[in-house]
């Protein structure tokens, strides 16, 4: 029978989908229940998780500490995932997927380029508008400073957020995880776009994170069957 093995990306545990749909309250009940699954599986199904160290473990455990999760939480971590670092010198990636990756983010830099110029043009067409009316020079100093400015800000963000960030990998952590799977030839399971999208790109299985303890559930349910 085929080993399952899995690599965990930090938002494996931390998912904000997860936790709706499976009911938790707060992100260290999520943390908590998730491992209890996963001890479970490991002990009964002989499935294993993984997680980058220390990348990914260190950034969970930032996550479990600024939330005021109890110890408990980091030993069952510590107790049940595998920690492991990727082997970066010997896991080879085909050289294609590197162009293909410089050329998306090519791609993804012109767009973000492209909604910065479309803010500036958006706050110096107001600035203007709000000039050529105004009487009091220091009351449209102060409007321009709060209305338009902070508008065209916020919006800009959020446009750029999601012109430069969708299927980014832009974190170590994030390439951690995908070169750990690749080496195991392991599962990812995350909720990041820009992981979800590489790990298909090098031919690896990929989990969502909100879907993931559901599954585990159906493994042990199947192994009471039988």
């Amino acid at each position: 029978m085929l080993r399952q093995r899995f690599v965990l990306d930090t938002s494996a545990l931390t998912d904000s989908a997860t936790r709706e749909k499976e009911g938790y309250k707060t992100l260290c009940e999520g943390i908590n229940s998730i491992m209890d699954i996963i001890a479970e599986a490991r002990l009964s199904y002989e499935l294993s998780c993984y997680i980058p160290y220390p990348s990914v473990y260190n950034e969970l455990c930032g996550f479990i500490k600024n939330n005021g999760c109890e110890d408990e939480v980091i030993a069952k971590i510590d107790t049940w995932l595998v920690k492991k670092t990727p082997d970066r010198y010997e896991v080879k990636i085909p050289s294609k997927i590197f162009y293909e990756y410089v050329d998306y983010m090519r791609s993804r830099i012109n767009k973000g380029m492209t909604v910065a110029e479309d803010a500036i043009w958006e706050a110096a067409t107001d600035c203007l508008f709000l000039t050529s009316r105004a009487q009091d020079k220091k009351n449209i100093e102060i409007e321009i400073e709060r209305n338009v400015i902070g508008s065209v800000v916020g919006k800009f963000r959020d446009k750029y957020r999601t012109a430069l960030r969708y299927g980014i990998l832009d974190s170590g952590p994030d390439i951690d995880v995908l070169l750990l799977a690749k080496e195991l030839d392991a599962a990812v399971v995350a909720s990041d776009m820009g992981v979800q999208k590489w790990a298909e790109q090098l031919g690896l299985r990929f989990v969502e994170a909100k879907s993931f303890p559901a599954m585990i559930k159906e493994y042990l349910q199947h192994k009471m069957k039988v």
